[in-house]
């Protein structure tokens, strides 16, 4: 089962736009989630490739699995970022490019998400989801 966010949104940078939506992914297994990862999908307009920066549930990786809300990702150790937040969005973009990341190059280039986080949520300096 996909779910994604409603229609992409805008996100400004210098002068370029890029945009971005927020999905989930799981398989059902005698009525319980199983395989829950969140991801981000970003593109710049008018590049024919995207980032899907995907978090993937494992051990002290926590994403929405019924008990967390839309975005909300984090690890064991309390530190949590919201996929939502136009912020959050940015620093992961700005780690994607500074990693090699090109716009340009299609197809589809996935990243772990989870590479990304402590760094990014450091920066971002979120608490825990009420």
């Amino acid at each position: 089962m996909v779910r994604n966010s409603r229609k992409p949104r805008r996100l400004v940078v210098d002068e370029e736009t890029f945009l971005w939506s927020v999905g989930h992914r799981h398989h059902v297994e005698e009525g319980r989630y199983q395989d829950c990862r969140e991801f981000l999908t970003i593109r710049r307009l008018g590049a024919r490739g995207r980032l899907l920066v995907v978090f993937q549930e494992g051990d002290g990786r926590l994403v929405p699995d019924g008990f967390l809300h839309s975005g909300a990702v984090g690890t064991g150790k309390g530190n949590w970022l919201n996929l939502h937040e136009p912020g959050t969005v940015r620093a992961l973009l700005d780690e994607a490019l500074a990693g090699g990341w090109q716009p340009d190059n299609p197809p589809t280039e996935e990243m772990d998400g989870w590479g990304l986080f402590e760094r990014v949520a450091a920066l971002r300096a979120m608490t825990p989801p009420a």
